[in-house]
């Protein structure tokens, strides 16, 4: 007889050898001790884990010649002995029909299946028809099949085994029972395999088998194909194969995961040589670059497993890791390097070096460059960690910025007066909660801030309601926690290594100013009338275009006229600012007083420059607010920032 492989050889015959689909093998025994016998049955699931062995033996279940309960057949398995259960079994009985679904696709094939249908069965009791890959038939060919599975006759039985039952239409699913069968468990898999070994006389270490059972991801069949390769080039021992994870690996193409946990090593202590000289070996062996993302990137889904289990390196084990002890125990080490953010960020970045590898000409280059990635996400700091140095304003009973921390005393009322010492107490502002507090022990970055007591500048004094002449009463300062001091211009120059703006530099910018010329104060005139304008024009019905024209137009004044100098060619001008719209502005600057000047309309010139102004924002608004607030323009000076959108996050009541 010719040799049969091992998928074949030991493919299940009763409902009690499948293994991990118990959920289906016990309901469909229930109904046939019932018989409550369906006329449609759907298995769908992942390849090689029994749908067409659970058909097969259904089948035979139904045809066979002996009744539950007799001697030859106790139970509802079938008996295997009878004539239709030895025919089924060897795949030539007449009543059983089983199609390949891929091939005979078409409405034609459909067609000649439902008027073979009508006809009774030559011999059993039912004519069963097994469609394998279901999901290929056309939506025309379902519908031809439709009324049948409606109102079938009694003597039919459909069963489609399918992997994508989603491609099955929903008024044909609706009609059958639809069993969904599960993914082997590792477990099971490896049992099987070991007891095939034992049958086969194949010597095995439970290190190789547990390898062939990780490589066949949750598929009985693909383990046994895979094993069945693995013997062929096993030597021989005794004349015995013998099987070896390292000759298995070399038969795969895979490399260890131990190559793997160096690499996280390496990149736990930021040494990008070490990791560079990893990756250098494994390509030169002749690994491929997709490979190795690949199996790196079902090594980090590991690794990201155990750190959410909480697996320990010294022992413990999950139900969400199917895979064998020792690399249980592997992945909880090099999960126990990172925080579960840290884990979480490196699989994105190799899931996405995994995909670019598919369509990318320079592949070792790229797979290069996702793990320099990785050494230096360990370098970045978070901008969530970055955010939490700053100190959260407002709060029951408190001011905002510096206002908390300096208060003047109440003026004396005794008729003497005398210097008064009263030290003033206010909760300090604490640093908002940092989601990576767990990991500041690892970054030098994220070391807590420590400033000394900064003293009160001149320009700093608080403005005090004028009084009667008498002694200023002496004010001490009690400073609190140095952290509470600490402006968010200095929490962020210290994370930038940049040394703090003095405290001239970072005045407010509607600070008053002693030297002020001329200029200043007509291109500051020439804003509040622009503003004044723009806020007109909003508020008109239909002038926003005109709004916003004038609001990108450059404003001065000159002599007794006021010249705009728009972005508008000479032809659109008239059409953007029409007649309505200047009427609104002239009268705009009446009311705000500069009813002498001329208005005079520019249009723009091809030497306009492209860059716009920012639009003047309307006083008052939230925006406004925002930009008067001296920690924005401290940080927009720091940073060199511009502000494109403000969010108002303030409570409404």
């Amino acid at each position: 007889m010719a040799y049969q492989v091992l998928a074949r050889k030991y493919r299940p015959q009763r409902f009690a050898d499948v293994a991990g689909q118990d959920h289906v093998t016990v309901t469909l025994m229930n109904a046939l001790t019932q018989g409550r016998i369906a006329h449609g049955y759907i298995f769908s699931g992942h390849r090689g884990i029994g749908k067409t062995t659970i058909a097969r033996i259904l089948a035979m279940a139904l045809n066979c010649r002996n009744a539950i309960g007799s001697p030859e057949r106790p139970t509802a398995e079938p008996c295997e002995v009878c004539e239709s259960c030895v025919e089924i079994r060897a795949g030539n009985a007449v009543d059983v029909i089983e199609i390949d679904a891929a091939t005979n696709r078409g409405i034609d094939e459909i067609r000649e299946l439902r008027d073979a249908a009508r006809y009774r069965p030559a011999r059993d009791r039912y004519k069963i028809y097994i469609l394998d890959e279901a999901h290929q038939i056309t939506d025309a060919a379902f519908n031809a099949l439709l009324k049948t599975l409606e109102e079938p006759p009694d003597h039919i039985v459909f069963m489609m085994a399918t992997t994508q039952p989603e491609d099955i239409p929903q008024t044909v699913r609706s009609r059958c029972q639809h069993f969904s069968f599960h993914a082997v468990k590792l477990v099971d898999i490896l049992a099987q395999l070991r007891g095939i070994a034992e049958k086969e006389g194949v010597v095995a270490d439970e290190a190789a088998l547990a390898l062939l059972a990780e490589a066949g991801d949750g598929s009985m069949r693909d383990a046994l194909s895979i094993m069945d390769q693995a013997i062929a080039s096993a030597p021989l021992e005794d004349g015995r194969p013998r099987l070896d994870v390292l000759q298995i690996r070399d038969l795969m193409g895979t490399v260890p995961n131990a190559v793997f946990e160096r690499v996280l090593e390496g990149v736990n202590g930021n040494r990008s040589a070490e990791v560079i000289t990893v990756a250098n070996e494994l390509l030169d062996a002749g690994n491929s670059p997709a490979q190795l993302a690949r199996q790196f990137v079902r090594y980090l889904r590991n690794c990201l497993i155990a750190k959410i289990a909480g697996l320990e390196p010294d022992n413990g084990s999950t139900e969400l890791l199917q895979i064998s002890s020792d690399e249980q125990r592997r992945a909880a080490r090099s999960a126990a390097l990172f925080s579960e953010e840290e884990l979480t960020r490196f699989l994105q970045v190799m899931l996405r070096t995994f995909d670019e590898l598919g369509y990318r000409q320079e592949q070792r280059f790229h797979f290069e460059l996702g793990l320099m990635k990785l050494v230096h996400l360990q370098r970045l700091l978070p901008v969530e960690e970055l955010l939490s140095k700053f100190p959260t304003s407002g709060g029951p009973g408190s001011g905002g910025g510096a206002e908390r921390l300096r208060q003047p005393t109440p003026p004396a009322t005794r008729p003497t007066p005398q210097p008064v010492s009263t030290p003033v107490a206010t909760a300090p502002s604490k640093p908002a909660f940092s989601p990576f507090a767990a990991d500041n022990s690892k970054k030098t970055t994220s070391e807590p801030i420590s400033t000394p007591p900064r003293a009160i500048a001149p320009t700093e004094t608080l403005l005090q309601p004028h009084l009667p002449p008498a002694p200023a009463p002496a004010v001490s300062i009690m400073e609190a926690d140095p952290i509470a001091e600490i402006t968010a211009v200095e929490v962020a120059a210290d994370l930038l290594s940049k040394k703090p703006s003095p405290a001239a530099a970072l005045e407010p910018e509607g600070a008053p100013s002693a030297k002020v010329n001329s200029q200043t104060q007509s291109s500051g005139s020439a804003e509040d009338l622009q503003r004044c304008s723009i806020e007109a024009l909003s508020g008109a019905k239909s002038q926003g275009s005109a709004a916003d024209a004038l609001g990108d137009a450059e404003w001065m004044i000159a002599g007794d006229e006021l010249r705009v100098q728009t972005e508008l060619s000479k032809t659109m001008l008239p059409m953007v600012i029409n007649t309505d719209a200047d009427r609104i502005v002239r009268a705009a600057l009446r009311g705000a007083g500069a009813g002498h000047l001329k208005l005079v309309l520019l249009p723009g010139t091809a030497n306009t420059s492209a860059a716009k102004k920012p639009k003047p924002v309307k006083s008052g608004s939230v925006q406004a607010k925002a930009m008067e607030h001296p920690v924005v323009q401290q940080a927009q000076r720091l940073f060199n920032a511009e502000i494109r959108n403000v969010i108002d996050l303030r409570d409404n009541d």
